[in-house]
């Protein structure tokens, strides 16, 4: 089979790479597609060190088994824990994502901007090398999204738990004249319209898709690895939990898409 015909493995701690996934199929609708969901083990931010990589490693062995020419981890908090070890270990191209730190602080007027992560992604090598180089300058408020995964995956996007949650999370930020807040999670995005509805307009909220959407059409035009056909790619999702809560979000999505539950 060439090369080019051959899927884009995705993979999450669970549904919220979704959001990355959406973004890609705008540039790119004619590839074909592989989503793992591994909400079963969620949220990896509790997680160690070891237990990212491992899970990580797992999830990369079932996207290559089904033949992928490139794993899109949709995930920062694996990103910054094990992207490192997967490059060095596998031969196929893979596309981390980290929080758009560099943006922010560039474009901050206050000098101060927030962001909202898990503690596997906050507390990573990756992440303080990253906010050395591009943010060493600029007051950075951190907070850790505790609980936020957790709603999101148990099909709870709009309760008062998550308001209140959100809320008690923001709050601060804007007490201390953020201006820009990055959202460090790929789950974060569907909390959007909440967070709006705390911070206003005089915050920007900055989430990585659209940069790691034009990253993965870059890197695969570089290895020759597109999709020529013209025709809509074939969408495949795989989650170890319950399927519906992966329906739900994709509901949005106005193309055939398949969804199956499995072990893996």
């Amino acid at each position: 089979m060439s090369k080019q015909v051959c899927p884009i493995g995705f993979f999450d701690s669970g549904v919220g790479g979704t959001s990355i996934w959406k973004e890609m199929i705008k540039i790119l609708p004619n590839e074909h597609t592989i989503y793992l969901a591994d909400s079963a083990n969620a949220p990896y931010g509790k997680k160690t060190k070891e237990q990212i990589v491992a899970l990580s490693e797992k999830n990369t062995k079932f996207l290559l088994s089904q033949g992928c020419k490139m794993i899109v981890v949709a995930c920062n908090t694996a990103t910054t824990n094990a992207i490192s070890y997967l490059r060095a270990k596998y031969n196929v191209p893979f596309i981390g994502i980290e929080p758009a730190i560099k943006p922010a602080a560039f474009y901050t007027k206050t000098n101060t901007i927030g962001i909202l992560a898990t503690q596997g992604t906050l507390s990573s090598e990756l992440f303080a090398k990253t906010s050395n180089e591009f943010a060493s300058d600029v007051r950075v408020i951190e907070q850790v999204g505790k609980g936020l995964v957790e709603l999101i995956e148990d099909n709870r996007i709009d309760s008062d738990e998550m308001q209140d949650l959100l809320r008690s999370y923001l709050e601060p930020m804007m007490a201390s004249e953020i201006d820009h807040l990055i959202l460090g999670c790929t789950h974060y995005p569907y909390l959007i319209p909440h967070i709006k509805k705390i911070v206003g307009d005089k915050v920007s909220i900055i989430d990585s898709g659209y940069a790691v959407s034009k990253q993965i059409k870059k890197v695969l035009q570089n290895q020759n690895s597109l999709n020529q056909s013209t025709r809509r790619g074939s969408y495949q999702f795989y989650t170890n939990s319950d399927k519906k809560v992966l329906e739900n979000l994709l509901d949005d999505v106005k193309h055939p898409l398949n969804v199956k539950q499995a072990n893996f």
